[in-house]
């Protein structure tokens, strides 16, 4: 397989993951009646841009995420102040379709004052003092005002975020994540339809000089029985096993080439857990419908259970920093998935779905679960966190979780460095 082959799949993969998880929050928003301002793949400086409807779709140069801008979260309009000279446009509805606030001498069919009263979010009527005489005019709730160049749809108060229930809002919010657990239910689902069931456990290949190899294990050996616990097609209870029995001796009954052979296997400690550096495979047959679903259903419960305790060691601080990787690490694994073929690269997608899913419900300032979480305080309150307080939190929150993805990446490139 091609480096532009590898490159296209590993870009495809990222693109997939997180438009699914930002289109979960843009559509909920949508239903809700939200504005929703931008859908962004990436963050950093644009690289593409278009404008459909009332949102603009845009792609930035980092692919490290994404995000919706709901209007209401942010500042996001030029202050207007009675006093201040504008210019305006009507539609055929005699409404405000357009504010103009620079620029006033070279716009043309339109009405130029000075604003005596404006509301654009409740009542939506401008009072202008033109020539002398005051005039008062709805306001179009899609009205563009345009400064510098840019035009900005206003957003009335019951199209922003703000506006809506706490449950609309946290169904907003929490569909991003959802999307992502869906996303990876079905590529389970297809992962198993594609690989079928193992019908045994065999050893696809022993690495030299590992523990594996110095107890006699052979690549082809088919796994019958550990401890006189038969093993079948259960390669969950073979790992477990391995993994729980550092430097203890096991009996293990293998089938070489159809002779059974008993064999003392002694796994060896590496990073905190049972190792014999062997590759676990089977012979596989056609899954059936019943086979497709418990496949599914185990697939997504033990990659969860793993996910959940990496995220809890993560927490008591029981890791080095060398167990951390950030995008460019990820990306690396991702092309190393690609190469070994298509049933793989699924597979590994659909553990990160799931895993991007779980880590964006952590209450972690600037994270859909913080979000969520400042929506049940809401609830408990009866009453809305302070906007510019929860608006410091997410700031903070963010700016810590890039200073880690930094550090990570430093870190990842050090390793490619040293190989």
């Amino acid at each position: 397989m091609s480096a532009i082959e590898v490159g296209l799949k590993v870009i495809l993969l990222f693109f997939v993951l997180v438009t699914i998880h930002e289109w979960g929050h843009f559509y909920f928003a949508k239903r809700a009646g939200i504005l929703v301002r931008e859908f962004a793949i990436g963050f950093g400086p644009k690289i593409f841009s278009y404008k459909k409807g009332e949102t603009r779709y845009t792609l930035r140069i980092l692919p490290i995420g994404g995000f919706v801008r709901m209007a209401g979260e942010d500042p996001e309009i030029v202050q207007v102040n009675p006093g201040q000279t504008v210019a305006i446009k009507l539609n055929k509805q005699n409404e405000v379709a357009f504010l103009y606030l620079d620029q006033l001498d070279r716009r043309s069919n339109v009405i130029i004052g000075v604003v005596e009263q404006i509301d654009l979010e409740r009542a939506l009527r401008l009072s202008l003092d033109v020539d002398g005489e005051k005039v008062t005019y709805p306001i179009d709730p899609q009205a563009m005002m345009v400064t510098k160049g840019t035009e900005t749809q206003i957003a009335p108060y019951d199209r922003q975020f703000g506006s809506k229930s706490v449950g609309k809002r946290a169904i907003a919010i929490v569909m991003g994540p959802v999307m992502n657990f869906i996303l990876a239910i079905v590529l389970f689902f297809i992962v198993v339809i594609m690989s079928g069931v193992f019908t045994n456990v065999k050893l696809d290949s022993v690495l030299a000089g590992k523990a594996g190899e110095k107890s006699g294990l052979q690549k082809g050996d088919i796994i019958m029985s550990i401890d006189k616990q038969p093993i079948g097609d259960d390669r969950e209870k073979l790992v477990t096993s391995i993994q729980s029995s550092a430097g203890k001796p096991m009996t293990w009954v293998i089938d070489r080439a159809g002779n059974p052979i008993t064999l003392q296997v002694t796994p060896e400690m590496e990073a905190g857990a049972g190792k014999l550096g062997v590759v676990i495979s089977g012979d596989r047959r056609s899954a059936t419908l019943g086979e497709v679903f418990t496949g599914t259903y185990d697939q997504v419960v033990g990659t969860t259970i793993g996910i959940v305790t990496g995220l809890q060691k993560l927490v008591m601080l029981q890791f080095k920093l060398d167990d951390l990787g950030g995008p460019v690490r990820t990306a690396q694994v991702s092309a190393e998935f690609a190469k070994m073929g298509l049933t793989y690269l699924i597979s590994w997608a659909a553990t990160l779905s799931l895993y991007l899913g779980i880590f964006n419900l952590l209450p972690i300032p600037a994270l859909d679960g913080s979000r969520l979480l400042f929506m049940g305080l809401e609830a408990l309150r009866g009453k809305p966190i302070d906007p510019n307080r929860e608006s410091m939190v997410h700031f903070v929150g963010f700016a810590l979780l890039m200073l880690l993805m930094v550090a990570v990446t430093y870190n990842d490139i050090l390793r490619l460095i040293k190989g």
